[in-house]
């Protein structure tokens, strides 16, 4: 069973938005933290967002802070990430994640240590 299920992606013009979904399956229950990574083709897979799960704490990637918003419904085990003023570059598979261990600031970006991944789901961005 997949720990976790992205859904939501799609394709939108530039300037546009769109919200992607993550929900957990069980295993992910009681994880310190929940991430957003993308992966574009043909580029290594990089942070986007986190966001702890008791405290709320956010997390962004540089280049998104502004257009994309993390946020948790803590009662559904869903994670969701609101991304506004889309540009070709946000183009990506963005995957879901959750990590166990403590991690703060840039000291959530490294995708090793997050334990449990979605499939990802598609987000495409036309100029």
């Amino acid at each position: 069973q997949v720990p976790l299920v992205e859904s939501g992606g799609g394709l939108v013009q530039a300037g546009g938005s769109l919200r992607i979904s993550c929900e957990s399956s069980g295993r992910a229950f009681g994880s310190y933290a929940w991430a957003w990574f993308r992966q574009a083709p043909g580029k290594e897979r990089e942070f986007v967002a986190a966001v702890t799960w008791r405290a709320g704490k956010k997390v962004y990637l540089d280049s998104v802070e502004g257009r994309f918003a993390i946020s948790r419904d803590s009662a559904n085990n869903q994670v969701y990430l609101q991304m506004n003023s889309l540009k070709p570059e946000d183009t990506a598979r963005y995957y879901c994640a959750s990590r166990q261990s403590y991690c703060s600031g840039s000291g959530c970006y490294d995708s090793r240590e997050y334990e449990d991944w979605g499939q990802g789901t598609l987000v495409t961005v036309s100029s």
